[in-house]
């Protein structure tokens, strides 16, 4: 068997990570692989539109059976995929991500990485400064990093702000996903974003109301719309992840240049 293809998928809050996560998975699936997604968000919904419904969280399952089983933190979702939680704690208690930290050892112990994988995708909350978050790449369970962002400042400054994190971590960014929030001249402003990181633009995913009415009915849209352009854009980004080979080499910029780098598209 080939070397299992174990990436993280980084971004800003809200970006569209999980979105992203779920749609590769399904079409990974589609393509004949056999996928496990782990969802590193304390909001536990990267999962959601893969199994249809939101699943018990690794950490709630501790709560209430001290000894879990795989079966009980691991379900299988579209096209077979494998899916998993680790939750959080509440809003304002506690810190998000030591259950990343918690989670991952579970699975460990309890075998999920035994199974015939061909790729496993860690869908991480926010960026890479809280060390429970950094847990993919720190504790060798991934090998690369996608960032997923739009073309708007905020967006783009967090993803500077991973790539930093990931060099500091000696991690390998592969690419920059271009989640389109449909505003002016935005996939230059990434593809130009991603060659100032020494990176490429791993693909392109337009603004679109059916993802949205997909994930309405906990779908993704490869599954809800199987033959529909989007579905299409998440097969070719699916490919194009396979068959990337990582450069670890990473450009950063600080606060002063990315400002520079920005502003100079507000002219």
């Amino acid at each position: 068997m080939s070397k299992i293809k174990r990436i993280a998928i980084y971004g800003k809050g809200g970006i569209g990570k999980s979105t992203t996560v779920a749609n590769l998975a399904a079409s990974f699936a589609n393509d004949g692989k056999k996928v496990m997604v782990i969802g590193c968000d304390p909001k536990a919904d990267t999962t959601r539109t893969l199994c249809g419904r939101r699943l018990p969280t690794i950490l709630n399952t501790i709560k209430e059976n001290k000894k879990p089983n795989l079966n009980d933190i691991l379900f299988t979702g579209f096209g077979g995929v494998l899916c998993t939680e680790s939750g959080g704690p509440e809003p304002g208690v506690g810190c998000a991500g030591r259950g990343v930290i918690v989670a991952m050892k579970l699975l460990n112990q309890l075998g999920a990485f035994d199974n015939d994988l061909d790729v496993i995708i860690y869908d991480v909350l926010g960026d890479v400064v809280c060390g429970g978050f950094a847990v993919p790449l720190k504790e060798d369970y991934a090998d690369e990093v996608f960032i997923v962002s739009s073309g708007e400042y905020m967006s783009l400054y967090a993803a500077n702000n991973i790539s930093k994190g990931i060099k500091k971590l000696n991690a390998n960014l592969s690419g920059i996903i271009c989640n389109c929030k449909g505003i002016e001249n935005e996939i230059e402003i990434v593809e130009l974003f991603a060659d100032k990181l020494d990176t490429k633009l791993a693909g392109i995913i337009e603004r679109s109301q059916l993802i949205q009415d997909s994930e309405i009915e906990a779908k993704t849209v490869v599954e809800k719309f199987p033959n529909s352009s989007e579905s299409e854009d998440y097969g070719k980004l699916a490919k194009s992840i396979l068959k990337n080979k990582f450069n670890s080499s990473l450009n950063v910029m600080d606060d002063e240049e990315f400002e520079e780098f920005f502003l100079k598209f507000l002219k």
